[in-house]
């Protein structure tokens, strides 16, 4: 039971997290794009990362999926024992 509850919510972040990138690509939205610069122009280096913001949204819809998906089991299987 765990392993099923693991692999719904890191698909979800996975998934989302992924469809959020390749939107930010596609559409050329730099808040949702993953930009890496490094530069090293002797010992002046300056690194950059991107965005964060799917990262953020990727585990805020882990959460909802795997608080679906412990719910509604449990429901759908007191419908059909009260019948």
């Amino acid at each position: 039971m765990k392993l099923k509850r693991f692999i719904v919510t890191f698909g979800s972040f996975a998934l989302t997290r992924a469809l959020l990138y390749l939107l930010g690509y596609v559409f050329t939205i730099p808040w949702l794009m993953f930009q890496y610069e490094y530069t090293n122009n002797a010992s002046g280096l300056l690194d950059s990362a991107g965005s964060l913001v799917p990262l953020l949204i990727g585990l805020v819809i882990s959460f909802i999926a795997e608080k679906i998906y412990i719910k509604v089991p449990t429901k759908i299987w007191l419908i059909y024992t009260n019948s």
